[in-house]
């Protein structure tokens, strides 16, 4: 009879039994090709289970592809890439440029040169003209009006305005000339004005006008301490109401006195000087080749009786003028 081959559940080191069908005792069972074939594949499964293979572990991402970070962060990788290239870039140009030629004075003598030969450059007056020219004034002294309301002009002067407030400086022989006054000023603003102090002893008065432009500029007054005869100077004014005039000159003499031929009025401490000036000048400012008032033009000197400029002309220190305002300005 066949035998019968029996497996046993699939737990391992369990060997497959074989149950052969009944012999007589003693005798020597024949050998069934059959089973020695099942006997061999169960050893080699035993001995399988018994000794598994080793398991062949896969190679890491980093070691299979090397360049799989930068995959994985383009954006990042791009970045710094770029700013290495910019680094790169930079360090190129900065070795390659030449370096800064170093100036000599003979470079910077010919630079001088070459520019007053080719530019006209403005001349000392008329960048002085340029700064005081926004704080002078004409003053106009005029008559009671009239049934029209015209008013005769009876006396005109100049003045130079101190303070943005409208407070001007002028002669006291221009503002006390006539019973009103009107001030017009560089853009062509006309305001009625009003005296509210005088000096005397220096031909010295103080008006305020009622109405200032937006952007009126008070003059800078300097100290006379350092004026020196031989300095240069420049008058600005309204001479026979023609301006604003200027005129340049030098400073001719200091603490210089004068007395007026019509009210015996004796002058002292004056700045004499020879720029031009004429009824009308009177009042305006005498100015450094720095544009500041360092006087006020008040009178000229000439023996006959025609009031015509020829070439002595006073004025009073910006000292005294500052003490009639009630004020210092240095």
């Amino acid at each position: 009879m066949k035998k019968v081959v029996l497996y046993s559940s699939s737990r391992a080191g369990v060997r497959p039994v074989v149950t052969p069908h009944a012999k007589a005792p003693g005798a020597k069972a024949a050998e069934d090709p059959a089973d020695s074939v099942h006997a061999r594949v169960a050893d080699a499964a035993h001995e399988q289970s018994a000794h598994p293979p080793p398991q062949v572990q896969p190679d890491p991402p980093s070691a299979r592809r090397p360049w799989a970070w930068f995959g994985r962060h383009q954006r990042l990788s791009y970045a710094v890439l770029g700013a290495l290239v910019g680094l790169a870039l930079a360090l190129g140009v900065a070795l390659n440029r030449p370096l800064p030629q170093r100036l000599t004075q003979k470079d910077i003598d010919n630079a001088v040169l070459h520019t007053l030969s080719t530019r006209t450059l403005p001349s000392p007056a008329a960048k002085a003209y340029d700064k005081i020219r926004p704080s002078v004034v004409r003053v106009r002294a005029l008559g009671e009006p009239d049934e029209y309301g015209n008013q005769e002009e009876v006396a005109t002067g100049s003045g130079v305005v101190i303070l943005d407030s409208g407070v001007i400086l002028t002669n006291v022989h221009v503002a006390l000339s006539a019973p009103h006054l009107k001030v017009v000023f560089f853009d062509g603003h006309e305001s009625i004005a009003d005296v509210t102090g005088t000096r005397l002893e220096d031909d010295l008065a103080v008006i305020k006008a009622r109405s200032v432009p937006d952007d009126l500029i008070p003059a800078t007054m300097r100290s006379t301490g350092d004026l020196a005869v031989g300095d240069q100077v420049m008058a600005v004014g309204f001479p026979f109401g023609i301006g604003p005039s200027a005129s340049a000159g030098i400073v001719s003499g200091l603490r210089r006195e004068f007395r007026a031929p019509e009210g015996q009025r004796l002058l002292s401490n004056l700045i004499q000087f020879d720029a031009a000036a004429n009824p009308g000048s009177s009042g305006g400012p005498l100015v450094t080749m720095e544009g500041e008032v360092v006087g006020i033009v008040t009178a000229i000197l000439n023996p006959t009786e025609q009031r015509v400029f020829i070439g002595i002309g006073f004025a009073v220190p910006i000292e005294n003028a500052a003490a009639a305002v009630g004020m210092s300005p240095f």
